[in-house]
């Protein structure tokens, strides 16, 4: 049983193994009367040992409905009894513990048809799943049986027939046997246009992002949308792409006071969000604002878009020692999206009538207000501030000089920033994972080249080195990578996506800072991940390390969800380091990792986005520069502009400032070096290099034909 701590006389507190544990999510479970373990061997030799079936528990510090269960089921003493003697409990963060919560998710998605958090998993002492279920009710409710209802049938079940859920464990198992099948199979060469084909019919011309509702950012289906762009000049891919990323920065799942973005929206107009921020999204957002800018020639509102998602990360996610941090949480005093909300009363306090109403129109609130409890239904009275007109059309609609409305609106924004502050924030995961990390040094080092600024390029460099210091072992001679960092502890075995991700930043940073030992590190990071995931029979790469924790199977994830898959980000970065190294082995099993998931990308095409952007790499045109002269060259550094300034993204960069350097890890720096003491520019194109381009004239002509 939980053991019991009497505060005063009257009030009962349980503390049960989790508050041992560095997860936040697992922390918020410390102290309910359900008396949880955390996964491990001894957890399930203690199940073993009583004769009892498993709860598993799988969700995360800023999920919604995970607080909602807790609240509801987990902290009843009534039903904490029933688990506690009947039952053997176990909670698990899916972030700390990721390939344990895609085994488990992608069994509740075989016998449901759907998934989500929190995941409710019954099993046995040996890690065999009979049943699955995400969030249940504490009482009967329609068509969806109660928490309770379930633990009695299923301990009925467990005494009574047992032989039966032995089979159905089999039978789950059987279904999930891993496809051996060798690869071999590629893709057509229209695979692009199905997909676009695909993209276009779910695309909402109204209000931008696919399908109806709820609406995900999915930022590397805008990704993929540009690049078929730049391939094949059709103006349509861009424009679903502008009219996504116009739309969600007017909507409410922009935080407009803050800044940043929220994790989905429950509506077709980006309106109302889940109000959790993730750090991937501000990640993978910020790349395609970032490339959108680019391709639009350098429309500002893009750049200002991306600058504005940095200003939130550095501020409020990054860690004193470099490394960022999680998410923030949707609730805060129990409500979701109470911190986000304000009511027309209070913008006056704040703002004072005549500041609040010209805010008030500009970004829709109303004594009504537009935020519905999600309870009820019902408006609140509060609201979420929003644009439908841009500020350039409501400054022309009231007659106000749009660059005095900005400024105007700029301060209030300021001061309601100040006010908010000042609130019950929700909570901040502050777990740094690696995985993330990668995906958000990467951000920074685009950011800091496309937009000339050597802050983001500090932002990624310190998150690398925080990770690189802080967060690996060694382990049989080599320095191995650990998954997450809390409140200075490091620990489980990294991932494929921590491996991946992180020598995809890398590389990012090299091409940002042409320093050599980021290009270093991320061939190591490479080489590792080969040695430690790679399915060299069937192709691929395994999800966990084949000398990580032995569970139930081995899982390949290739779908491109919430955040890119790792075995597309290792395609994708072994395709480009194997081109601009002449690895072929790179270059090779990059192929075959795509060819591996070929039957999936055929018939889901856009759920495999990133996948198809590496293999669009792998085949089609693609270039490679290398400019050379010296670090103190003007024109050295207007050439390198134009190239972080245009859209080029079939092309790799280097700069040959050192042929000996560079010369370790990219052959052809031994002889496309400067010419005559000047800037020189190489352009490789399908094994065939162009003339040498001496200066930025030449150069910028060149690049704009890529």
């Amino acid at each position: 049983m939980a053991e019991t701590l009497l505060h005063g006389t009257t009030q009962p507190h349980f503390t049960n193994a989790l508050i041992y544990e560095k997860s936040p999510y697992l922390l918020q479970h410390a102290h309910n009367p359900v008396n949880w373990y955390a996964w491990n061997d001894a957890t399930f030799a203690k199940a073993a040992e009583e004769g009892k079936p498993v709860f598993l528990s799988i969700g995360y510090a800023t999920c919604h409905w995970c607080h909602v269960m807790e609240r509801e089921s987990f902290e009843n003493v009534d039903i904490a009894d029933y688990l506690n003697e009947h039952y053997i409990s176990i909670k698990v963060d899916r972030e700390e513990r990721p390939d344990i919560d895609a085994i488990y998710m992608r069994v509740c998605q075989a016998m449901t048809g759907h998934g989500g958090w929190p995941l409710t998993i019954m099993m046995t002492p040996d890690k065999k799943p009979f049943f699955a279920g995400t969030y249940f009710p504490p009482d009967n409710h329609q068509n969806r049986p109660g928490f309770p209802h379930i633990l009695q049938q299923i301990h009925h079940a467990w005494k009574n027939e047992r032989e039966k859920i032995e089979e159905s464990c089999t039978a789950i198992l059987e279904h999930f046997a891993d496809n051996k099948a060798a690869y071999g199979m590629a893709l057509p060469p229209t695979i692009n246009d199905l997909a676009f084909q695909r993209y276009e019919q779910t695309f909402d011309p109204q209000y931008g992002g696919f399908g109806t509702q709820p609406k995900f950012p999915s930022p590397q289906n805008l990704l993929f949308l540009l690049r078929y762009h730049k391939r094949t000049g059709n103006g349509a891919a861009l424009a679903m792409v502008e009219r996504t990323l116009r739309a969600m920065r007017k909507g409410g799942i922009f935080d407009h006071i803050g800044f940043g973005f929220h994790r989905y929206s429950t509506d077709r107009e980006w309106l109302l969000p889940h109000f959790e921020k993730m750090l991937y999204d501000q990640a993978m957002l910020a790349l395609a604002y970032l490339e959108t800018h680019q391709a639009t020639g350098g429309e500002p509102f893009y750049e200002q878009v991306a600058e504005e998602i940095f200003t939130y990360v550095l501020r409020d996610m990054t860690s004193p020692d470099g490394g960022f941090y999680s998410a923030e949480d949707a609730d805060s005093e129990g409500h979701e999206g109470k911190f986000y909300v304000w009511s027309n009363e209070e913008l006056v306090t704040v703002l004072g009538a005549g500041d609040a109403a010209l805010f008030a129109a500009a970004y829709n609130c109303s004594a009504d207000g537009n935020f519905h409890d999600e309870a009820s239904g019902s408006q609140t009275g509060e609201n979420i501030p929003h644009l439908r007109l841009s500020l350039e059309d409501f400054a022309k609609s009231h007659s106000i000089d749009r660059y005095e409305l900005r400024a105007r609106l700029s301060g209030m924004r300021e001061r309601l920033f100040a006010h908010r502050e000042a609130r019950i924030h929700p909570l901040k995961d502050d777990k740094i994972l690696t995985d993330w990390n990668g995906l958000m040094i990467a951000a920074f080092a685009v950011g800091g080249r496309v937009l000339d600024n050597a802050l983001y390029t500090q932002a990624a460099e310190r998150s690398l080195e925080f990770v690189l210091d802080k967060m690996t072992v060694e382990k049989e001679g080599t320095k191995r990578l650990l998954h997450r960092y809390r409140a200075g502890d490091a620990a489980i075995p990294a991932f494929l996506d921590d491996y991946a991700f992180l020598a995809n930043g890398a590389f990012e940073l090299y091409q940002t800072t042409f320093n050599v030992k980021h290009l270093q590190t991320a061939l190591m990071l490479a080489d590792e991940m080969i040695r430690l995931f790679c399915d060299h029979t069937s192709g691929g790469f395994h999800f966990s390390a084949s000398d990580n924790e032995t569970l139930i199977m081995q899982t390949k994830e290739a779908y491109d969800g919430a955040i890119p898959s790792g075995n597309s980000i290792a395609a994708s970065v072994l395709a480009r380091l194997g081109k601009l190294t002449s690895n072929k082995t790179y270059q090779e099993i990059a192929e075959r990792t795509i060819q591996r998931f070929a039957s999936g990308i055929q018939s889901y095409p856009t759920g495999f986005a990133q996948m198809l952007m590496a293999n669009d790499f792998l085949l089609g045109t693609t270039q490679e520069i290398i400019i050379a002269g010296r670090t103190n060259d003007g024109e050295i550094h207007t050439m390198l502009r134009l190239a972080a300034e245009h859209y080029v993204p079939h092309a790799l960069l280097a700069f040959n400032h050192d042929p000996q350097e560079l010369g370790r890890f990219v052959e052809q720096a031994a002889y496309q070096t400067s010419r005559n003491n000047e800037a020189t520019a190489y352009i490789c194109e399908n094994f065939v290099c162009l003339e040498p381009l001496m200066g930025s004239t030449s150069f910028k002509t060149a690049l704009m034909a890529l």
